[in-house]
């Protein structure tokens, strides 16, 4: 089923009376975030983006365009995986005996709008990684995704080489996918629709639409096909895993430990990164206490404590965990790596560090020894 959809008001509308809480990107404090949407009017209306290598910056564009933007400092995961979550709570009953209870709150019922290929791919990688918690997944099948073609990737983006995009269609997970249409100008811009799944069927049926005439739905294939050939970089062709476990004692990575400040930036934003860690606390009194799940990366020292200290004290053996997992040894774990080519990554890190330079500099290497 594809249509045309001349604004998207009554799509935000539908999805609310539906029960949705609709999220999707908006403009704040010289960013574009990820927040609560109550009405299309407060889309991103003409705002895009400059990245590099420690570089993000909004800037105004030529049309009105709601989705010409990306690496925000944000991934969808922040509401599928929580940076803080209470795994349960215990209560010391008058006989000494202890309750413990698990939250009960129904999962909220999100609606992603905007989600683009590499965050749909990101989304799909979780589903496997995350996909026996029970929080998790009642969280995922709840949520209702807008996706919305890439026709404009940043100087950042590389999910093309990453297999992540930019086609939100060779991408599974979608209830709506979206190709945003824009004119230089004040005039709206227009949508090309396509139903993918029961739900999305239902959705669309009840938003105003016209036929998409096969004009334009070819001008917006053309346009997301074309944006595999504006990508601002590419990883290395040949097997990554087998290049960095050949790689691991390569005095590269000394070079990259020497800018790295292991801040963790790179692991906050990245979209499938899911590591976590717990806190038990209780209460003055000793008769309540409380168990929560809290983000944490690889990147700190006290991630690899074992009994008598921290396994990887550098900032070496820190960024090449890191790195070797992300696009190596995850395959070992999931059957897959655990880049989707976002470039949050690039345009986050203090220290302007790329990743894909630096699987370059490690191809390199690898080639020369």
């Amino acid at each position: 089923m594809t249509a045309l959809l001349h604004t998207l008001e009554p799509l935000v509308a539908t999805l609310r009376a539906e029960g949705y809480t609709v999220i999707g990107p908006r403009e704040r404090e010289g960013a574009i975030v990820l927040d609560v949407i109550d009405s299309a009017a407060q889309l991103p209306s003409g705002w895009g983006v400059q990245t590099g290598p420690g570089v993000y910056r909004l800037r105004r564009r030529a049309d009105r365009a709601v989705f010409g933007h990306s690496a925000g400092p944000q991934a969808w995961k922040r509401f599928l995986h929580p940076p803080r979550e209470r795994l349960w709570a215990a209560d010391r009953d008058p006989d000494g005996t202890f309750a413990v209870t698990a939250s009960d709150d129904p999962p909220p019922r999100y609606a992603f709008l905007g989600v683009r290929a590499c965050d749909l791919r990101a989304i799909a990688i979780q589903d496997r990684v995350l996909g026996a918690s029970p929080s998790y997944t009642a969280r995922r099948q709840a949520a209702f995704i807008v996706a919305v073609n890439c026709t404009e990737p940043s100087a950042t983006c590389f999910c093309a080489s990453a297999g992540a995009g930019p086609d939100v269609e060779s991408v599974d997970g979608a209830d709506l996918a979206l190709t945003e249409l824009a004119e230089p100008g004040e005039t709206e811009p227009l949508y090309v629709a396509v139903a993918l799944s029961p739900a999305g069927r239902d959705v669309l049926a009840r938003v105003p639409q016209t036929p998409a005439p096969p004009d334009v739905v070819a001008v917006a294939r053309k346009a997301v096909t074309a944006a595999t050939d504006h990508m601002g970089r590419s990883l290395p062709d040949g097997d990554l895993r087998a290049m960095l476990a050949a790689t691991l004692d390569s005095p590269h990575w000394e070079d990259v430990a020497a800018r790295c400040l292991t801040c963790a930036n790179c692991t906050l934003v990245c979209p499938t990164c899911f590591c976590t860690s717990v806190t038990d606390t209780t209460d003055l009194t000793g008769d309540h206490a409380e168990r929560w799940q809290t983000w944490a990366s690889c990147f700190d020292v006290e991630f690899s404590y074992l009994h008598g200290g921290s396994v990887r004290t550098s900032a070496r053996s820190r960024y090449r965990q890191w790195l070797t997992h992300k696009l190596g040894t995850w395959h070992d774990q999931f059957g897959e790596s655990g880049c989707v080519g976002c470039g949050r990554c690039i345009a986050w890190c203090p220290a302007g560090i790329d990743i894909t330079a630096e699987a370059r500099a490690l191809a390199s290497a690898g080639a020369e020894s």
